[in-house]
């Protein structure tokens, strides 16, 4: 499992005191409200911020950090992630899951075994995007049905392939 978990990503300066723009990369767009620290990367390393402000405008967050309040300031981090450990992470619900910790994770059924390379989001419910052992794709929906038990500590899914999935 992954220490930190990426949150959004810097597009570009907003205003002239050092915001910037930040692409969610979450479902709950609110916990920017609560965000306290995050860590950019840098590409070079990482550096942890102190939140200040958060707001929204349209899909954006709009955010500003201290020590960051000059265009110059902040601008060369445009294009960067910005990350929260596990610790400041939103707590997740029963049958709620990082992404991080499914992309990489073991499917297996009765017959068929592969490797979830992709967590595809459809406004209904996500897709397993599965690559199986034996060369083929297999797009599986995250719903009950589908989805018999998940173990994030072992690496592990065990699922039920619906009748005509893999024609």
């Amino acid at each position: 499992m992954e220490d930190l978990l990426q949150i959004g990503v810097i597009t570009k300066v907003h205003g002239v005191h050092g915001e910037v723009k930040v692409y969610p990369m979450t479902d709950d767009v609110k916990r920017f409200k609560q965000l306290k620290r995050t860590i950019l990367d840098t590409g070079s390393g990482q550096i942890e911020l102190e939140c200040v402000s958060a707001k929204y405008f349209k899909q954006y967050v709009i955010l500003s950090f201290k020590g960051y309040d000059t265009v110059e300031s902040i601008e060369k981090y445009c294009g960067k992630g910005i990350y929260v450990t596990r610790d400041d992470a939103v707590k997740l619900g029963k049958d709620e899951y990082f992404i991080a910790d499914l992309i990489g994770m073991k499917v297996t059924d009765d017959k068929l075994c592969g490797t979830i390379t992709d967590v595809i989001s459809t406004g209904a419910n996500d897709v397993y995007d599965i690559s199986l052992d034996d060369g083929r794709r297999l797009l599986l929906p995250a719903i009950r049905e589908c989805v018999l038990s998940v173990d994030t500590d072992a690496g592990l899914m065990k699922i039920h392939i619906l009748d005509g999935l893999l024609e």
